[in-house]
């Protein structure tokens, strides 16, 4: 009697799964249409993630400084303009200039004594008379020429023009910002490149990571349900004064740790959906539904060729850094080199100045640092040892992603053969829980022993699961290692 009771238990129990699995397919196929892929992850960080926004801002701030250094061969033309006040009128010194005023004074009276005497009586004046004339006109304006310096009556001046310099020749220098900026704006794209490479990266080891927990709570729920119905056979079998009480404890106490295992699992999702989120650029409170688990499929990846690590931006960002090298080099051996301009002005406002200046001059200016110790020889030998380091970075940089391309086809290898010995040992758990639960429906065995072979079966159910969780992960790092984390997605649907 007792055995039909519990056969009619346990095919209502399945009529129950059936009506629940129907109702939940029911709701899959409803919302099937509303679930984020690791696609559309991609696609929502492209347009929301701060830190590929600020790569962008970043780039576009390099593009414009590039754009402004292309023009640097243009003129420079600067509106110019002074205002000065003196502490004192500026005096003109009459005494610098003495000997020469009354020399052509002199000779400027004589000339005037002969013209005169030529137009009355149509001959030059004779040299003694010349002589006398200049004697007689030197030692009067001599007597009458001031000791003094007369002072300006202005004491404040203002001057405006416009000031043009074109550079002529700069020993490279234009050049090398030019090339220095070009460098900067590469160095910008291929971070954006890089920036974006790694958040897809995160994003598709997080999406696994989700894909993981769903699996994990799938069985969990089976675990769970299990638990909840060995521990209402015990209760049935108490009631029959089959089973003594305490083996009904047991059966109770393995559901409420089943039950907390399940509730603490399903707070790990939240948290990884938030940290998803966090990846998306999205409220961290937003919707996403993932529903997919992760399923074991045994993949052949295709080798890449031996300059894979061409295609990877975090080798290309370490090699953008040889261009910023070269460039800073041949910057620092231009400053041994003159620097010629082309100046000129326009003048467009003078008043009350003691001189005339004239309305526009042009000429020629050179600079060229002739000594400053040893700077310059500093300079270049520094920006040499710059230059091979980056070479050396570089070089660091492709090795380590050679070693770490093979370590992670290795990690696949290694996680399939694990996967493989785990899926076995599941499937021998899954055999042995089926024959003690089925001695148990024949009073041959206790729900403690059911219990305990759920527990063996949930831990090689973990580990199995976690096996593939290792394998897909590291296939993800292969994947970002060659420089495309989104391939991943392929082999995830």
């Amino acid at each position: 009697m007792l055995h039909q009771l519990l056969h009619e238990i346990g095919y209502r129990g399945r009529q129950l799964q059936w009506v629940i699995v129907v109702c939940l397919c029911g709701l899959q196929a409803k919302t099937q249409t509303n679930r984020t892929t690791l696609n559309d992850c991609f696609v929502i960080a492209q347009k929301n993630n701060v830190l590929i926004s600020q790569a962008k801002t970043s780039l576009l701030a390099r593009q414009y400084s590039m754009q402004a250094e292309k023009q640097s061969y243009l003129p420079k033309v600067d509106l110019l303009a002074s205002y000065s006040y003196l502490s004192k009128p500026l005096e003109i010194n009459l005494q610098t200039v003495r000997d020469g005023i009354i020399t052509g004074s002199s000779l400027q009276a004589v000339n005037t004594a002969n013209q005169v005497y030529k137009e009355i009586t149509g001959q030059n004046i004779s040299s003694d008379a010349a002589q006398r004339i200049e004697s007689t006109s030197r030692t009067i304006i001599n007597a009458a020429y001031p000791n003094y310096n007369p002072p300006l009556s202005k004491q404040s001046y203002f001057l405006a023009g416009l000031g043009v310099r074109q550079p002529i020749y700069l020993g490279n220098k234009l050049r090398t910002v030019q090339d220095v900026a070009t460098a900067e704006f590469h160095a910008g794209q291929v971070n954006l490149d890089l920036v974006q490479k790694d958040i897809k990266f995160a994003i598709a080891l997080q999406y696994i990571r989700i894909m993981y927990l769903n699996a994990i709570l799938q069985k969990e729920n089976t675990i769970v349900s299990s638990l909840q119905k060995n521990d209402n056979y015990a209760n049935e079998m108490v009631k029959e004064q089959i089973l003594p009480p305490y083996q009904r404890n047991w059966a109770k106490v393995a559901l409420i740790q089943g039950k907390t295992r399940l509730s603490n699992q399903q707070l790990e999702k939240q948290n990884a959906l938030v940290e998803l989120n966090k990846l998306l650029g999205a409220p961290l409170d937003s919707v996403i539904i993932i529903t997919d688990t992760l399923i074991y499929k045994p993949t052949k990846i295709d080798t890449v060729n031996n300059e894979f690590y061409q295609t990877n931006p975090g080798y290309q960002f370490v090699n953008s850094k040889s261009a910023l090298a070269e460039a800073t080099l041949k910057g620092s051996k231009s400053f041994s080199l003159p620097n010629i301009f082309a100046v000129g002005n326009l003048n467009l406002y003078q008043n009350d100045l003691p001189v005339t200046i004239p309305p526009w001059f042009v000429g020629v200016e050179m600079q060229w640092t002739i000594f400053n110790g040893t700077q310059t020889i500093k300079r270049v030998k520094a920006a040499q040892q710059l230059l091979e380091e980056s070479k050396l970075a570089t070089e660091n940089a492709k090795s380590l992603l050679e070693m770490q391309l093979k370590v992670a086809i290795n990690k696949m290898q290694s996680l399939q053969n694990d996967v493989a010995a785990l899926d076995s040992a599941r499937q021998e758990a899954n055999t042995t829980f089926s024959l003690i639960e089925e001695r148990m429906r024949n009073n041959l065995s206790s729900p403690k022993d059911v219990n305990d072979a759920l527990l063996i079966k949930e831990e090689i159910e973990k580990a199995y699961y976690t096996a593939v969780l290792g394998y897909y992960l590291a296939m993800a790092e292969y994947f970002n290692i060659v420089g495309t984390p989104e391939k991943i997605s392929a082999y995830l649907q």
